[in-house]
């Protein structure tokens, strides 16, 4: 996993800590020996693809840095139940301060990187790409979209300043104003800082049309049918790349990317995955 902002990942795992009493476990303090050690493995219990080992290793080091962690499978490798994922040798005290936190993050990014690869799978051979929302976990949004990648898909807008998507509120304000898509493209061409691609939210293939005859780079199909996807694609011509949202699931992904879009959005890549079941087996 790229970790794009070093600071950043650390005051999350701080929180996170911090959030969990990881310090104070009372459990822990009154049964365990202070000078007692440990080996302990994290074990796969289902497949799927692993994402977060840093995140995980860096958990334990944060409440232990004398702890010996060793990533034995990296991010981005596909695991069945019984694989030993990372080793942990140490005070056994810290090992089970840190061990649910550590386990939070590997089976939370994990099981979103599982889900992105079986999405990226059934539009295997098309030319399209799996992209993410930002649909995620307040706080976690940086980790979350890098587990995305892991799993073969490829990041939407990081923030609201990465990029210019006109969205169906926009619309409607606009709208109000008198304003028609067209009349709004122009506008926000005319505003943006030079360079910067804009996006548009539409909702009939008539408004994809006019979307892409305005200058729209991109062209946002908001819950189509696959009817209706497919006459969009045909009127855009390409002028302008297609992005299919809403209503996207496994059984029926790869009969949109079949409309000829370019890029499907999923938000359930993250606000609905699944954890990956993982689980810490003390020795």
């Amino acid at each position: 996993m790229e970790l794009r902002n070093i600071t950043q990942i650390k005051q999350i795992i701080r929180r996170a800590i911090a959030e969990d009493r990881t310090r104070q476990d009372l459990t822990t303090k009154l049964l365990i020996p202070e000078a007692q050690t440990s080996r302990a493995s994290i074990v796969a219990k289902a497949r799927g693809i692993i994402a977060g080992t840093k995140i995980t290793k860096q958990v334990f080091l944060e409440v232990d840095p004398k702890l010996e962690v060793t990533i034995l499978l990296k991010d981005g490798t596909e695991v069945k139940p019984g694989n030993i994922v990372a080793s942990i040798k140490g005070k056994t005290s810290s090992i089970l301060k840190a061990e649910r936190v550590a386990l939070n993050f590997l089976q939370r990014l994990s099981g979103i990187a599982s889900e992105t690869s079986r999405y990226v799978q059934a539009v295997e051979g098309m030319h399209v790409y799996i992209t993410d929302t930002r649909k995620t976990t307040p706080g976690l949004r940086t980790l979350e979209k890098d587990a995305v990648r892991v799993g073969g898909g490829v990041n939407h807008r990081m923030h609201l300043e990465d990029g210019i998507l006109i969205k169906d509120n926009h619309i409607a304000a606009l709208r109000h104003q008198g304003l028609t898509i067209k009349e709004i493209i122009v506008k926000a061409r005319k505003n943006a800082p030079p360079g910067l691609k804009i996006e548009t939210e539409v909702k009939t293939p008539e408004e994809a049309a006019q979307a892409s005859e305005a200058g729209a780079d991109m062209i946002l199909l908001d819950n189509m049918n696959l009817e209706d996807m497919l006459q969009a694609v045909r009127s855009v011509k390409g002028r302008a790349l297609i992005e299919a949202s809403g209503g996207i699931t496994l059984e029926n992904v790869r009969a949109v990317a079949e409309t000829g879009v370019n890029r499907i959005s999923i938000g359930a890549l993250t606000h609905s995955a699944k954890a990956l079941d993982l689980s810490l087996e003390l020795e």
